[in-house]
């Protein structure tokens, strides 16, 4: 009995050792250091994200004003073109038809015309001299004039016939590439009260332009020649640049729905045109990009990490060092000697990371960013800190030996 009740006594001793070394001992070993960084000047950022499309500054549809069966087609997908180039030909046998008919009627009306002229005037001089009637005379008038009339309206036709002939050789209008081929050869096209799109041409593929889709809560942001930066999924290692060209006032309405709700909402969004230079013809047409409109821009600023202007030193955490601090809604500290010495500052532009100084502290100076801790997690959970020196939820529950406990 006597042998149990000694086993049982060394156990709790071994116990009480263990726990004053866990909930006394160890605090001892941990140590509270604050991280510092220099103020450097550099750039600050605001920027907002969209999504557009890769299209050419200029592209040019190409069509057909007659109706007919495409003949001949000389230039294919990517074909380079020049401006007045013949790339297709329609049968012509209709439209020569139609042509001399025209020309026929035309030379028919023509010769009318010059009867009924001569008529006119042998009529008009008898007339003065009253050797003919005023019936006979305004007869010839009439004649006359209608003969003249029936020649405009032929002529008229055997122009329009003539134009006709001439749309049957179809030419680039522009200097580019061909971009889009819709029709085949021996494939008949209809012209009626929508012109048909026989190709698409773009001027220059060495500039290209993004369109894309700013949310109505962003589009107040973006400013003309603004910096862009954008991404696309064929060169996810690319970044390209441009900037702000147009801001068009036409809005578009679209609807979205939650996932977690039948509720539906509408989204406005409005075009924005981004120009980009594409020397290496890496971006194609209709390639969707990823785009950052960059709303401010600093460059070479004098800059503090945003966390600085939360840091406060606190008697729990700096021991037995001094405090002197400001009145300022802003302030940065440094650590001179054994002090915490507090700089008023005013601040710029904040991207969330850094923040604009604007005056109070000079370039080159190290200010305190936040604590570091080192040693045993009973003086971290202590310190409000984790391993790695960032903060801590005080209302996380802290391993044994953590002052940080509801009361």
């Amino acid at each position: 009995m006597k042998k149990n009740v000694l086993i049982i006594s060394a156990a709790g001793a071994m116990a009480i050792v263990g726990g004053c070394w866990l909930f006394g001992g160890a605090k001892a070993e941990s140590k509270v250091g604050f991280a510092t960084e220099t103020v450097e000047r550099g750039d600050i950022s605001n920027s907002i994200t969209a999504t557009g499309t890769i299209e050419p500054v200029t592209e040019v549809e190409v069509g057909t004003q007659v109706s007919g069966i495409i003949d001949k087609i000389y230039v294919d997908y990517n074909s380079i073109v020049k401006a007045g180039q013949v790339i297709a030909e329609m049968d012509r046998v209709t439209l020569i038809s139609d042509l001399q008919s025209a020309k026929a009627n035309y030379d028919g009306a023509k010769a009318e015309y010059d009867y009924q002229q001569r008529l006119y005037e042998r009529n008009r001089k008898l007339h003065e001299k009253q050797l003919i009637s005023e019936t006979d005379y305004e007869l010839s008038l009439y004649n006359y004039q209608s003969a003249n009339s029936r020649l405009e309206q032929y002529k008229a036709a055997l122009s329009k016939a003539e134009r006709n002939l001439s749309y049957a050789t179809i030419t680039s209008p522009i200097n580019g590439v061909v971009t889009s081929r819709d029709v085949e050869e021996g494939q008949t096209v209809a012209s009626g009260f929508e012109t048909p799109t026989l190709f698409t041409i773009a001027a220059d593929l060495t500039k290209m332009q993004v369109v894309a889709d700013v949310d109505e809560a962003d589009i107040a942001g973006v400013a003309d020649s603004a910096r862009v930066t954008f991404t696309v999924d064929a060169y996810p290692n690319d970044v390209f640049e441009g900037k702000v060209k147009q801001i068009r006032l036409g809005s578009t309405n679209s609807s979205s729905s939650s996932s977690t709700s039948s509720a539906s909402s509408t989204v406005v969004t409005y075009e924005v045109v981004i120009t980009a230079d594409n020397p290496e013809l890496k971006l194609k047409p209709r390639l969707t990009a990823n785009a950052t409109i960059f709303t401010q821009h600093r460059t070479d600023v004098l800059r503090v990490p945003s966390k600085a202007l939360r840091f406060t030193p606190e008697k729990g955490l700096i021991g037995q060092r001094d405090i002197k601090d400001v009145d300022a809604p802003h302030k940065v500290w440094t650590l001179e000697g054994n002090t915490f010495v507090a700089h008023a500052v005013k601040t710029g532009m904040s991207d969330g990371s850094y923040t604009e100084i604007v005056e109070g502290i000079d370039q080159g100076s190290r200010i305190v960013t936040g604590t570091t801790v080192t040693g045993t997690a009973p003086a971290e959970a202590a310190a409000g800190t984790d391993p790695a020196g960032g903060e801590r939820s005080p209302f996380m529950p802290g391993p044994p030996g953590s002052k940080n406990k509801k009361k």
